[in-house]
């Protein structure tokens, strides 16, 4: 299935290897593979509609029974776009926890890859984070789980 939508609101230049060990490094964690796959193909950018939405069992502060997934930042410097490489100052404006890597987010809510339990060279789970109520929802152990979850938010209208 698709992943990527054709509009360029948010995409970085295209991944290099370079990048990547940049961005490890600023960060402070090895990236998940399934995380880096999207990125090599497309680095950043909207997210298809058909997998826009990952349910959940409790409410966030978005919806009663899901979280948004519309678009996936990547990794680069491009002027106007927020890109992973903005984690560790996003997580100081927020009061977020850390060591997080973020996915996708408006500020006041955040999806994350969570290195809290894992480690910096470990899987990541995947997490809400409520940066306005400081509260928190594991949605997944893992990315690839997490994208294999995803659903058109339309099914949830």
């Amino acid at each position: 299935m698709e992943f990527w939508t054709e509009d360029s609101y948010g995409m970085q230049a295209p991944l290099t290897d370079d990048a990547v060990r940049e961005a490890e490094a600023v960060l402070g964690v090895r990236l998940p593979d399934a995380l880096l796959e999207l990125l090599r193909v497309q680095n950043g950018g909207g997210v298809v509609a058909g997998r826009s939405a990952f349910p959940t069992s409790e409410p966030t502060s978005w919806a009663p029974n899901h979280a948004p997934f519309d678009s996936l930042m990547g990794i680069g410097t491009a002027e106007r776009t927020t890109s992973l490489l903005d984690t560790p100052y996003l997580v100081r404006e927020w009061g977020l926890p850390s060591p997080v890597v973020l996915l996708t987010g408006d500020g006041h809510w955040w999806i994350a890859l969570d290195y809290r339990t894992c480690g910096a060279t470990g899987e990541p789970s995947v997490v809400w984070l409520d940066a306005d109520d400081e509260w928190e929802l594991p949605l997944a152990p893992d990315l690839r789980t997490f994208l294999d979850g995803l659903v058109p938010a339309e099914s949830f209208d």
